[in-house]
């Protein structure tokens, strides 16, 4: 399936949200997500379906002043 992450079309066969987030090795890391414009809780990721064409925001905390 196609889904648009962080902008960019990419190819994935991944059926969730956290298997997404593991096949982007990113599976450890602490970021916040969305799907198709709404924030989507790290402890819902794992039950998150995905559908073809859905948009998926990552966006990983940065510090800063």
């Amino acid at each position: 399936m196609t889904l648009i992450i962080n902008g960019e079309r990419q190819q994935t066969e991944a059926a969730t949200l956290a298997r997404l987030l593991e096949t982007l090795e990113l599976g450890d890391s602490v970021v916040a997500t969305a799907l198709n414009g709404r924030f989507v809780r790290a402890v819902d990721r794992e039950r998150t379906a995905l559908k073809d064409g859905d948009a998926v925001e990552i966006l990983a905390p940065r510090q800063g002043g």
